[in-house]
């Protein structure tokens, strides 16, 4: 077993997190708008069976664990979209303090040559 510490083969850049964050964003408005769509069938299917076989039950089961199963993945999609764009604006906002600090640093360090002549 690895305590960590050693270097992973894994690497990303922000257009892989892009296209990965919009897939995960246009899953879950798939799923938003054609998760329920066996619901309606199935439910009538399932009330039309209960009253004489064991099927009816069993369907009302299915449809329920859909339902949920569709929530799960549709809130997993979410997470993973927006977690992804808060990493990128988290990002976009270093790059800029890290960018103006550079450039105080590099407009003081211009300043001090210039009085050291």
């Amino acid at each position: 077993m690895s305590t960590g510490g050693g270097k992973g083969d894994l690497s990303v850049n922000a257009k892989d997190l892009a296209a990965i964050g919009d897939e995960a964003f246009t899953l879950y408005q798939r799923l938003s708008r054609d998760g329920d769509h066996p619901k309606k069938s199935t439910g009538k299917a399932a009330a039309d069976l209960k009253g004489d076989f064991k099927l009816g039950g069993a369907l009302s089961d299915v449809i329920e664990k859909w339902g949920k199963q569709v929530d799960s993945v549709r809130d997993a999609c979410a997470h993973i979209s927006n977690h992804l764009d808060y990493t990128k604006k988290a990002h976009a906002g270093d790059e800029y303090h890290i960018s103006s600090k550079l450039s105080l640093i590099s407009l003081q360090t211009g300043f001090d040559e210039r009085s050291q002549r």
